[in-house]
């Protein structure tokens, strides 16, 4: 365990530093859908099931390889993760089918599975003493830097190289992440990982599983329409490819604004600002197409977006660690994979509603399915037991 709050902070700045070369390469994807459909010779909406595919994998193999794993030293394990993370790039940028691309995003998002399982409990547990949501902030600057830097800037190199290219370089700096990770994070030992024994004690949480449940109808409904912003914006807004950069640099920009308002605001009006967030998530889905010709507006309304997702992220993620404190890892990894159910499950039914309505509808799509999370989130926010 760290001895000291600068060395705390490193160890927290690491774990953060992860969490941005994970959640690039989850969704770099989205970014360069057009150009891996191109490369394939198959539609972007097609393309796009390699986000269900990596989502569900993630999905169903969160708790069971928490558990498998439950008793390895972390920084160990998290190490091995990373390597493993390399790996799976090369053969990316090797794949020459799609259903070899498909492996290889199997392949890291085992990895994902694991990493995400433990790190948000890691990130608390190595922060100073009374400091654990401004290390879940951090933490979600990893996400936001993802967002920010690397998804932007995998698009203009993908649009300059091709987008191999930009899978090869997530898995460079990932050998270059490890060893970031290698100096800097202390041995730590697993404890309060919870265990099958676990299941049937969180199951009695009713504020988790309405948790749970609201995660997974959010953030369906929040990917029905995220995934496919890239040749939305393209088709239906008329945008051009440097556009489409500058909106997803916009909404990575919005997810930096978020963190640092969760920061600030959740711990002193955390049921406000969890029922806001919600409702600007839906809004901004229901506003997609009336303000798609209209480039402002659509910039605008990103940023919105951008702020009230990236925030109700991080709210869920402290309540999960709220409602269960005895079992962390348990509760985080069932999280993580209902996550991933709902960034799959939202890739999916964009990908339908596409082919039903047309892509100028996938908002309007994702807004009805928000309607329904909203009527569970005022439920939620009404318990006694969801403040801090």
């Amino acid at each position: 365990m760290p001895s000291n709050d600068t060395t705390r902070w490193l160890s927290v700045f690491a774990l953060a530093f992860g969490a941005f070369i994970f959640n690039t390469t989850e969704f770099i994807p989205i970014a360069l859908l057009s150009d891996i459909g191109r490369s394939f010779a198959i539609s972007p909406t097609r393309a796009g099931i390699m986000i269900t595919v990596y989502a569900w994998v993630v999905a169903l193999l969160s708790l069971p390889l928490m558990l498998l794993t439950r008793t390895v030293e972390r920084r160990a394990l998290l190490l091995a993760l990373f390597g493993l993370f390399a790996a799976g790039h090369v053969l990316s940028y090797c794949a020459w089918s799609f259903p070899v691309l498909l492996a290889s995003r199997i392949g890291i998002a085992l990895t994902h599975a694991v990493f995400w399982s433990i790190t948000a409990a890691l990130a608390v547990r190595v922060a100073p003493q009374g400091k654990g949501h401004q290390a879940l902030s951090l933490l979600s600057m990893g996400t936001v830097l993802a967002m920010v830097l690397g998804i932007p800037l995998g698009r203009m190199i993908g649009n300059a190289y091709g987008w191999r290219l930009s899978f090869l370089l997530i898995g460079a700096v990932a050998l270059l992440t490890t060893a970031v990770l290698a100096k800097n994070l202390p041995r730590l030992p697993s404890v309060n990982s919870g265990s099958l024994a676990s299941l049937p004690l969180l199951c009695r949480r009713g504020g988790l599983l309405q948790l749970y449940a609201f995660t997974v109808l959010m953030i369906t409904a929040d990917f029905t329409a995220y995934s496919y912003i890239e040749p939305f914006a393209l088709q239906v807004g008329g945008f051009a490819p440097q556009q489409v950069t500058a909106l997803l640099l916009v909404y990575g920009v919005a997810g930096f604004i978020g963190s640092l308002l969760f920061g600030k605001c959740f711990a002193r009006h955390g049921k406000a600002f969890f029922l806001v967030c919600c409702v600007v998530t839906a809004a901004s889905m229901l506003l997609l197409y009336p303000l798609s010709g209209l480039p402002a507006a659509l910039y605008a309304l990103c940023l919105l977006w951008g702020i009230a997702i990236s925030a109700l992220g991080l709210a869920m993620l402290s309540r999960v660690l709220h409602f269960a404190p005895d079992a962390t890892d348990v509760a985080t990894s069932i999280y993580s994979a209902l996550f991933n159910v709902g960034i799959g499950g939202g890739a999916l039914l964009g990908h339908y509603a596409e082919g039903w309505f047309g892509l100028p509808y996938i908002g309007f799509a994702g807004a009805a399915l928000a309607a329904v999370a909203l009527l569970l989130a005022w439920v939620l926010a009404s318990r006694p037991d969801f403040a801090l």
